[in-house]
This record gives C-alpha cells, structure tokens and sequence, in this order.
C-alpha cells in the first residue's frame, strides 16, 4: 500500500467472515491465526492502530445478517427485522411490503422426519430444479415463491392477506432430530404459523420423489427432501448508506445473504466470476474487483466466507490453511491500493471448539495515511487487543473509518 498525501481517503471494509476463534489445543493452545504463518496480516497490524470488536454487543453471538448490518453503521436492535428478507434480496427474488420471508435449508430427512443433514451434504448441484418445484403452490388463498441461493440456502416468500411473521423456526440448527413445529408467537400468525406448516408438509412429498434426489441416491449423495426453515421477517426500511454517510458504496460480496444486507443498504453488488460465497471461493479475483471498484466509489465492503466453513465444521487445520489463502489475498490488496482508509476485521468469531457463532470479541486494524500507529505487531485476538482502539462496536467502526479518511461532519458549531 502506497503512501498519499491526498487527505480525502477511500473506504475499504475487509471481512473475514467467522476469523475469530479460541484456543486450540491441536494447535498447541493457541487460536488459528496466531498458529498461522500470517505476513501480510500483520502487516496490517504494525502497519496501523488496532483493538477488538463486539459486533453486537459484548458476549453476544452475532448472525451474519446482524453483524453486517451493524458494520454498516445500522444498528440492529432498531433496524432488524428477520433474516428471510435479507436472503430473499440478495438472491434477487421480488419481495413486497406486506410479504413474509423466511430463510430456507435445502437438508434431508429420513422416512421418520428425523434430520440427516441440516444442508443436504452441502448441496451445490440442482438446486434450480428441486426449487422449482415448489414454486407457485398456493395454501389458504397464500401465494408462495421460493427460490434456491447458493449451495444449500433458498429463500420463501408468503404473499397474501392476513400474514404475520412472528413465528417460530422450523430449523432446530442439528441433526438427529425431528424438524420444529411452525408456532405463532402471537395470535396474528396463527395463519402463517399453519401455511408454514403445510408448505413444509407439501415440500416433503414433493421432494422425496423429485429426480434429481433420486439422482442424488443412485449416486450416494443425500437427497435434498426437505426444507427447514428460520429467520421469518418482513421488507425492512432501512437508510441507505449513502443518505446516512454521504458514500457511494459497493460490496464484493459471494454470500446471497450478506448480498441482501448490502443490497437493502443501497449498495452496488458487484458480481465476480469464481465468487461461490464457500470455500472454494476466488479469493484473488474478489480482491481484483474490490480494488476496481474503489476507483468509482467512496467505500467498498469485500467480504469472505471460507473461514467461516471450517469453524462450523470444527476443522482447525483447514481453518489455518484458509488463513493462509486470505493472507495471500491480503498481499495483493497492500501491493494495489493508495489513497485508502483500510480497516480488516470479522463479522463474527466461529470457533472450531464451538461449531457456532459466539459471542467473543473479533481482531480489528486500521491501516491509512496519518493513522495512529500503535505498538501492535501481530494480528491475532490477543495481540490486537493491545491496541490504541481498545475494544468498540460494530456500529461505531465505520463512522471512525470516516473521521479517518476526513469524511466525517462536526457535531454542534
């Protein structure tokens, strides 16, 4: 990264998606990123001031939909309003006011109704198919639509009279049990709470025979036979970032729900070949197109998933060995960008101990002309803490990103 003199610096949010972890005891105690051999990341770290992030709030576990809505600089207990419209926005389905959205799971049952496989083996293929077939069904004078995202993630939008979501999951978020039972929160969602139910019913005999599931098992895959589903939430009302900050943004973004949150923000989702939203993911090409689109906008938020993956799935050499591709990525970034307030950081921690989101603090630096540098030189979540930003959240980062790159407006005279 070149130095410039220039004082009026671009944004370039960095997100790592599920970095952060704990100790390891395979990794001798330590965390991933401090067993990983990282120069570029801490680069970052000697290179400018550093600290720890509660995306929410302290010990509370994140979902990605939340976390990236607060490191837009919204908060989410004012703003949100469930995952399913999100995820509905970022596979470009069209939602309406009125419309109930809820997150789908692509997953397989067996002829008991309990749960195999919350993601159908993490299905990639012919998912277009199996979700056409459940396009269009109609229950209780309801219209439905529901659309495949990627790799297991679909979207359900309920269009009609009388629709409330608050509802309770489907999705019990593990295997070896039985799906949840639809339930209203309130007497308003009793109808919905019922379609939900029947959809779910209907999807499954529907499912059970469709060829590609039976393609699937002649092959020794799961079937895709069943469909949980969370997150229920109707179109919100959000402030674009550009009325809020006066940015225009973009986001390079693989991932159909952090898509969504984008897209809702007002921002441009740049599309990039090779951009899955898993592991297999360009990381390179994504950085290329993160460093081409700081030439036509204020901030741009480059997000990636890989991490994220192998803390659900509990593998912490896997996660060492993404690190390792990101820490690459991060040498190109460095190599091709001037004139730019970079900050590189989590959404959220996914330790491999835990298998889940938690609610730990995540690592933070800030790299850009004139900056604070502190004395920090490793980026981990220990080192990181010794920083001279101490320990903030989610929604206070951008608005320091800002002040940074002298973007920020002067509260009272």
């Amino acid at each position: 990264m070149d130095d410039d003199t220039d004082c009026n610096l671009k944004l370039l949010l960095i997100i790592c998606d599920g970095l952060g972890d704990r100790p390891v005891s395979e990794l001798g105690g330590k965390t991933p990123l401090q067993y990983a051999d990282c120069e570029n990341f801490d680069w970052f770290a000697k290179n400018g001031i550093c600290g720890i992030m509660d995306t929410i709030a302290p010990g509370v576990p994140p979902g990605s939909d939340t976390a990236h809505l607060a490191l837009l600089g919204h908060d989410p207990y004012e703003v949100y309003s469930g995952r399913g419209p999100f995820e509905a926005f970022g596979i470009g389905m069209d939602v309406k006011a009125g419309d109930v959205v809820m997150r789908g799971n692509f997953a397989t049952v067996d002829d008991d109704m309990t749960i195999i496989d919350r993601r159908a083996g993490r299905i990639k293929e012919g998912t277009k198919e199996i979700a056409e077939s459940l396009n269009w069904i109609e229950i209780k004078g309801v219209e439905i639509f529901f659309k495949e995202g990627t790799e297991h993630r679909a979207a359900l939008v309920l269009r009609g009279e009388g629709l409330s979501p608050e509802i309770d999951n489907t999705d019990p978020h593990r295997s070896g049990c039985c799906p949840l039972k639809a339930k209203p929160l309130s007497p308003a969602a009793e109808k919905t709470a019922a379609i939900v139910e029947e959809f779910s019913r209907k999807s499954y005999e529907i499912l059970k025979d469709h060829p590609q599931n039976k393609r699937r098992e002649s092959s020794g895959k799961l079937p895709a036979n069943y469909i949980l589903l969370r997150g229920a939430g109707v179109a919100p009302h959000l402030t674009s970032l550009e009325e809020k900050f006066g940015v225009k943004s973009a986001a390079v973004v693989g991932v159909m729900l952090v898509k969504g949150v984008c897209k809702a923000l007002g921002m441009e989702a740049i599309e990039v070949q090779g951009a899955t939203g898993g592991v297999d993911t360009d990381m390179m090409a994504k950085a290329k197109a993160a460093i081409s689109a700081l030439k036509n906008n204020d901030f741009v938020l480059l997000h990636v998933k890989a991490c994220d993956i192998y803390g659900h799935d509990g593998d912490a050499l896997k996660k060492v060995e993404t690190i390792g591709r990101l820490d690459d990525m991060l040498g190109l970034l460095r190599d091709n960008i001037s004139n730019t307030c970079v900050a590189l950081t989590a959404d959220h921690a996914t330790p491999v101990s835990v298998r889940n989101h938690s609610g730990d603090p995540v690592p933070l630096a800030i790299v850009g002309q004139g900056i604070r540098i502190d004395s920090v030189s490793s980026y981990d979540e220990i080192s990181t803490a010794q920083g001279g930003l101490g320990r903030i959240r989610g929604k206070d980062l951008l608005p320091i990103m800002l002040d940074i790159a002298n973007k920020s407006e002067m509260y009272g005279a």
